[in-house]
């Protein structure tokens, strides 16, 4: 796979996990009892990042046996790039 291929891969399990923002802001709020998150936005961008890093890696280890120590840090310098426009997204 391409890093032009893996880059739009990526984009979009970033973009997937961004539309979930609103629902999980919503949920940390009707939960917050049970939750007992201070900062929601900060909670909700761990999640958000989880998942784009866990689901690029998982697309990763789909597309080849077992993607390499270089794999996973192109896919984490991938993400990382997007970084200011994923807080972008959950903080404005």
């Amino acid at each position: 796979m391409g890093e032009d291929q893996l880059e739009v891969l990526i984009l979009q399990t970033i973009n997937g996990a961004v539309a979930t923002i609103p629902n999980y802001l919503e949920e940390i709020k009707e939960n917050k009892d049970v939750l007992k998150v201070e900062n929601p936005k900060e909670f909700v961008y761990g999640i958000v990042m989880g998942m784009a890093l866990g689901m690029s890696g998982a697309i990763l280890s789909a597309q080849k046996e077992m993607p390499t120590a270089e794999d996973q840090i192109k896919v984490r310098d991938i993400v990382y790039k997007h970084i200011p426009e994923i807080r972008e997204r959950i903080f404005s």
